[in-house]
């Protein structure tokens, strides 16, 4: 899970993407359908905290970061779902928060979901 936390976003809306996530229907069932949740199978979660998915670039060619969080404020949030998604007993694993990480990703399947606290 790639996590970019909002300057808005606040504690309730951590335990709502945390829950979302958890409960998420994302993993095929014996039929090849969409039924089954990382609980559901069993499965583990990395999360990874990622300001620059909250990068503008509606005007001109160089993104801005003007509506992601502050630093402090952020890696508060960015443990708070962890710490939620631990409360399911899903196993979480995490990056280090603010550093420069390779993460390496093997997206299996044709599936990226946006989950966002605040839909429309």
């Amino acid at each position: 899970m790639l996590l970019g936390v909002a300057r808005d976003d606040e504690p309730d809306d951590a335990r709502y993407i945390a829950g979302k996530r958890a409960r998420l229907r994302i993993f095929e069932d014996e039929g090849g359908l969409m039924n089954l949740s990382v609980q559901d199978v069993g499965g583990k979660m990395l999360v990874v905290s990622q300001f620059t998915l909250l990068g503008d670039i509606r005007r001109g060619n160089r993104p801005g970061f003007g509506n992601a969080a502050e630093p402090v404020m952020a890696e508060k949030l960015y443990l708070k779902v962890v710490e939620e998604l631990r409360a399911t007993g899903i196993e979480v694993a995490t990056g280090e928060f603010g550093a420069m990480m390779d993460v390496e990703l093997l997206n299996d399947g044709p599936v990226t979901i946006f989950l966002d606290s605040r839909p429309e």
